[in-house]
């Protein structure tokens, strides 16, 4: 069964603090912003309860942080259906523990919800800079076509149990070479990550492409 759009289910500790500097997130927003562009993340009355969808997040130094710790900037909850973001629509996730559905973040909003997720990701590969977590009809529900890596349906957004099919799925080197997977569980939902926002992208597009070539007319 499709899972509810926009609720966080991991336990957050959360300090209000100041936005980082807008410099530090220009790379971030610039791609934030093709993303809603392309309505990979957005709002919509007639999809997922009229909330909010879609996130993106950045690695953050010290890249040789041990892996719970691995800092990453993220779009903060229920800000998809905003056209255009500033410094106080990120925050800063401090500690990913996905085994312990736990999370520390500060900043000027709560991170989004689907967290966790991003964490796990940049648990598995130090070298990894982006994730983008998109919402695609058209790349969903053509995953076996497109040959595009699946989580269990079972496993529901932002919980440990999709974070342990992340790491299921991150063991096959196809998976972590191809730099993208679909979300079983979570209506229209893809996960995109690599070491450059381009890299993500651009893998994002490509399957998107593909999909497009596929719909029917």
């Amino acid at each position: 069964m499709a899972q509810q759009e926009g609720v966080i289910k991991f336990d957050l500790m959360f300090t209000e603090a100041p936005p980082l500097p807008y410099a530090a997130l220009r790379e971030i927003n610039a791609w934030r912003k093709v993303l809603y562009l392309l309505r990979l993340t957005g709002q919509d009355p007639a999809r997922y309860g009229g909330l909010g969808y879609g996130n993106i997040s950045q690695r953050l130094e010290p890249f040789d942080a041990p892996p719970e710790r691995r800092r990453f900037v993220i779009s903060g909850t229920q800000t998809g259906g905003l056209a255009e973001l500033d410094a106080g629509h990120y925050t800063t996730v401090l500690e990913s523990w996905p085994e312990e559905n736990r999370l520390v973040a500060e900043g000027p909003i709560r991170p989004s919800s689907e967290s966790l997720t991003h964490g796990a990701l940049y648990a598995l590969d130090a070298g990894l800079r982006f994730v983008m977590h998109a919402h695609s009809p058209e790349i969903w529900r053509r995953a076996a076509v497109l040959d595009i890596p699946c989580t269990d349906p079972a496993a529901a957004y932002g919980t440990p149990e999709m974070a342990a099919e992340t790491r299921r799925l991150f063991r096959d080197e196809a998976v972590r070479a191809g730099g993208i997977f679909v979300m079983g569980g979570h209506e229209d939902g893809l996960v995109a990550f690599g070491r450059t926002a381009e890299e993500a992208g651009t893998v994002l597009l490509r399957v998107l492409a593909r999909a497009f070539q596929l719909t029917e007319r």
